[in-house]
Formats: C-alpha cells, sequence, structure tokens
C-alpha cells in the first residue's frame, strides 16, 4: 500500500501561522509522524508540500500511477481552485480531503469546499490525527487492511 499525502499553501509555516488554530506542530513533525504512522500499518508514505496549485496538480495526475490513494489537504486552494477539483476528479485513485482545523467554525469563506464533491471522504477538525484517519481509511477502501 502506498499513500501520497499532499499539503498545500502555507503548510509549511505550520508551529507558526496561527498557532491557536493550527498548534505548535509543524509540517516536519506531521510527516515524521505520518512515516512512523505508516510504517506500523506496512504502508509506505510519501508527503509532498508545495504552495503552487500547477505544482499540487501535476502531483495528483502522477500518484495516479504510482499510489493507492492520495491524502490531500489542499489548504485556501480547497475553497476556488476548480483546476484542483478536475485533477482528482480525472484520475482513478481515491483521494480523502483532510483539513487540520475545523473550518465550519471558522470564516464563512472557508465553509465551501469545491475539492469535496470528486474525493472519497472529508476529515476536518481533528489536529493531525486526520491524516492518520485517512491512511486507515484508504488502506480499508482499497482493500490493504488485509
Amino acid at each position: 500500500m502506498k499513500v501520497l499525502v499532499i499539503n498545500g499553501p502555507n503548510l509549511n509555516l505550520l508551529g507558526k501561522r496561527e498557532p491557536g488554530v493550527y498548534g505548535s506542530n509543524t509540517l516536519i513533525d506531521l510527516e515524521k509522524s505520518l512515516l512512523t504512522f505508516g510504517e506500523k500499518l506496512n504502508c509506505e508514505v510519501t508527503c509532498f508540500q508545495s504552495n503552487h496549485e500547477g505544482d499540487l496538480i501535476d502531483a495528483i495526475h502522477e500518484a495516479d500511477e504510482q499510489y493507492n490513494g492520495i491524502i490531500i489537504n489542499p489548504g485556501a486552494f480547497t475553497h476556488y481552485s476548480y483546476a484542483i477539483r478536475d485533477a482528482i476528479a480525472g484520475i482513478s485513485i481515491p483521494v480523502i480531503e483532510v483539513h487540520i482545523s475545523n473550518v465550519h467554525a471558522r470564516e464563512e469563506f472557508r465553509h465551501t469546499s469545491v475539492t469535496a464533491p470528486v474525493t472519497a471522504g472529508q476529515i476536518i477538525g481533528l489536529g493531525f490525527k486526520g491524516y492518520e484517519l485517512a491512511i486507515l481509511a484508504l488502506k480499508d477502501r482499497t482493500g490493504g487492511m488485509n
């Protein structure tokens, strides 16, 4: 089982940006914990972060041939990137959208996701734990729990 974890814009600032919303752990902390969690489940986890929409789209396209599923936190692109939405819709592997904060308890513009309708599911507001739950869901969905 191979999973690609994609983090979008500004997630490289985890631990610095709005710690009251996102916590004090960094993107490196998240990635290390996901690699360890994946190893325990016999799941190869690869992490990718970019602040650039095209790089995220390219990663989604390339993942279709290399991974069993994607976990994506599109960051602000969640709310307006039809290009990322179309990239997700255009691949055959399942994608789970994750958000560290509860976007529904925040500003109104964060309440709408243009990407969620083309994903297998969405996990919101559970902090870094949401990524682990997404790995478990992908393993279950793709038969990797056997």
